[in-house]
């Protein structure tokens, strides 16, 4: 088995908040899901959070580190998958309801030094309320990126497939808004989403490693766990190496044959593919 990738690696968990654990995520509580992780060799956690603030940063911090990983970013698809809060409800208080809990996601970011990411929770446009919903998610992202400024924290734009959101598509189209945002904010991107939007992914991290801190990677198919032998992985991985990468890897799947062998699948076929880098 070769030395891995020269980069740390994650696996999406969920916060103990979340009514369930997140589909594309280790199926267990999280200081179980964590000792696991740790076993198979993973170096941290992307955390997937529901209903959460600054209050909860030690027990979470706890749960994480004790089996010795680290938390590398709070994610917050859960505040719109598990309780349909978007910033693009025609409802005020439902806006209204969905920007506190991001913002109370970024005071919990900011006391575990950790960037926030941003993506299902913009939300969807309807026939007719376009411009409105536009308006109603680009005003609340800038309050939130008001308080990721005011906390020292980043922002992490996701940039997700038509299916997911209304917003912000492709690497440039998060980048040319997260430009008029007045806080440090890069871009989360996923294999998944820009095979979905008829993107490639190799030229995608090529061209935008710099402003990328994390990339999170699904097989091609299907959204599973990587397959060993997975032909897309090594240019990946070397375009990531060549074009200066210096985020993590975070895995986000599906848990084909439970949690533990999805994510040692995962695992395996990254430590394969890294022996191209040599």
């Amino acid at each position: 088995m070769t030395a891995g990738p020269p980069w740390p690696l994650a696996y999406t968990v969920s916060t103990d908040d979340c009514h369930v654990p997140v589909p594309l995520g280790f199926q267990a509580p999280l200081a179980e899901a964590a000792v696991r992780l740790a076993e198979l060799g993973y170096d941290g956690v992307e955390a997937q959070v529901r209903d959460v603030d600054a209050r909860d940063a030690r027990a979470l911090a706890k749960a994480v580190e004790t089996p010795g990983l680290r938390v590398f970013a709070l994610a917050t698809g859960p505040i719109a998958t598990q309780d349909r809060l978007t910033l693009t409800d025609p409802s005020p208080d439902v806006r209204r309801h969905a920007l506190d809990r991001l913002l109370g996601a970024a005071r919990l970011a900011a006391a575990l030094g950790v960037p926030l990411t941003l993506g299902q929770t913009r939300g969807t446009f309807l026939r007719g309320l376009e411009d409105s919903q536009r308006h109603w998610a680009e005003q609340a992202v800038r309050r939130l990126a008001e308080e990721v400024a005011a906390l020292g924290g980043t922002l992490l734009l996701e940039p997700q497939c038509r299916e997911n959101t209304s917003l912000w598509h492709t690497p440039e189209e998060a980048l040319a808004f997260a430009a008029s945002l007045g806080c440090r904010t890069s871009l989360a991107l996923d294999t998944h989403h820009l095979a979905r939007e008829r993107l490639d992914p190799i030229a995608a991290v090529r061209d935008h490693a710099g402003a990328t801190h994390c990339l999170q990677l699904a097989a091609a198919t299907g959204r599973g766990p990587l397959p060993l032998g997975d032909l897309r992985l090594p240019p990946l991985l070397r375009a990531l190496r060549d074009a200066g990468f210096t985020g993590w890897l975070t895995l986000e799947h599906t848990q084909e044959g439970g949690s533990p062998l999805a994510a040692a699948r995962s695992w395996t076929a990254l430590h394969d593919a890294a022996g191209t880098l040599a």
